[in-house]
């Protein structure tokens, strides 16, 4: 069986599977087949297989796939509201993208996934969920957060404060859910639901087996893995009680508005500060346009680069000659330029050269190039790396926070009735 790149690669019909027609759930205005629960659930079954995880017993098994394709729905639904749509172009190209990654063609790719038993119409379909799905999670969270200097001069602050600015920690969580404004009955059943979970965990079964058959998290089927997060990446809730925690040790219950939680720490480590190899580098940029063809641009870049190999000063060619402003005016110098900065087809033939040495005439997305290393050093980016850092932790955060959120906020509103199964 081909490892798919998409846990939803997986939830997909097989074209042997026998479609049953009896309704399991209404979601809204749509229903969800007992055909369509019988073939998620044996996907998630031969994922859990795959990764030698413990497989919950049926009837639980089948209650948190239910959920998760009752929360599918939902966006889904969502989604077509809001008018997010994945066309067949962006479709085969995702498609491609997903043989390229098996070493196949599309063809072929084709070819192994009906010889695994998967109906390839049904699985292109999935794709195409999957990837309206993603769009609606960046158009509705998000693209949404914003991240501004204070919370990172405040994170680094606190950071400093407690030691643990370089620490990551693997965790596992159980949540058990509440709705909002919960009804007295409906506090005693999820208290009675946790009495249940502490008591397995106290008696000393595996945490990730409880989660999965236990936990209304999104992570259940994994475990109740959250994988490996760094101090600014852990939930608000967790921020205060986790680095407190040993390896192996399992929280006390953690009370929010969605339920009850327990975070086992699995494992912590320490990462090392960070050094960037830098260029500086000038370059001259001709773009083309109506006026100017690509022969013209590359004819003349190449008198220009025999110029300079000639003597010529490359300030003042750049300054006379380059479409790119920016740097034209300081003589075509990009500044100390760390990787990933340029275009990388840039960066390729930047790398290749010496210092002092100047490339040949090259195009990329903007134009024709030529250019010259000046220089290169190792940098000591810790400053800039811990902001840069301390910024993606804080999004990661706000958005697994705010993502947790939306998602109970449609479950709820959501209406969902559940037939006999």
């Amino acid at each position: 069986m081909i490892k798919f790149l998409f846990f939803s690669l997986l939830m997909v019909t097989s074209a042997f599977a026998q479609p049953l027609d009896r309704i399991i759930a209404v979601v809204n205005d749509e229903v969800i087949l007992q055909s369509e629960l019988v073939e998620m659930e044996r996907t998630v079954r031969g994922q859990l297989r795959q990764r030698d995880a413990a497989i919950p017993p049926s009837d639980v098994l089948r209650k948190q796939v239910l959920e998760r394709l009752i929360i599918k729905h939902i966006q889904v639904q969502k989604a077509n509201r809001v008018g997010i749509r994945v066309g067949d172009d962006a479709l085969n190209a995702s498609l491609r993208q997903i043989a390229d990654n098996n070493n196949l063609t599309l063809r072929e790719f084709r070819d192994v996934l009906e010889k695994d038993g998967f109906d390839f119409s049904e699985f292109r379909e999935s794709i195409r969920e999957e990837m309206i799905i993603t769009r609606l999670r960046k158009s509705q969270v998000q693209d949404r957060v914003v991240v501004s200097d204070r919370e990172i001069d405040n994170f680094l602050a606190t950071q400093v404060s407690q030691g643990g600015a370089e620490t990551v920690y693997h965790l596992l969580h159980i949540l058990i859910s509440m709705p909002e404004a919960a009804l007295p009955e409906q506090v005693q059943e999820s208290q009675t639901k946790l009495d249940k979970v502490q008591e397995l965990l106290n008696d000393g079964a595996d945490f990730s087996e409880v989660a999965a058959g236990y936990s209304d998290g999104q992570n259940a089927l994994e475990g109740g893995d959250l994988g490996w997060r760094k101090q600014g990446e852990l939930p608000s809730l967790f921020s205060k009680v986790v680095p407190k925690l040993v390896e192996g040790q399992v929280s006390e219950v953690i009370r929010s508005g969605s339920g009850f939680h327990l975070v086992k720490l699995a494992e912590k480590k320490s990462e090392e500060s960070h050094m960037v190899k830098q260029t500086l580098a000038s370059h001259i940029l001709l773009k083309t346009n109506e006026l100017t063809s690509d022969a013209d641009a590359q004819a003349r870049l190449e008198k220009l680069r025999e110029r300079i190999v000639n003597g010529d000063d490359f300030a003042e060619l750049a300054r006379a000659n380059s479409d790119d402003t920016g740097s034209a005016i300081e003589g075509g110098s990009l500044g100390w330029a760390s990787p990933g900065v340029m275009v990388p087809e840039f960066e390729e033939k930047e790398d290749a050269l010496d210092i002092g040495g100047v490339s040949e005439v090259f195009k990329s997305r903007f134009g024709w190039h030529v250019i010259k290393v000046f220089d290169r050093r190792e940098q000591n980016m810790a400053k800039e790396f811990k902001r840069n850092k301390a910024r993606a932790q804080i999004r990661q955060r706000k958005i697994a926070e705010d993502m947790e959120g939306w998602l109970r906020v449609m479950r709820d509103e959501a209406y969902v009735e559940y037939r006999d199964f």
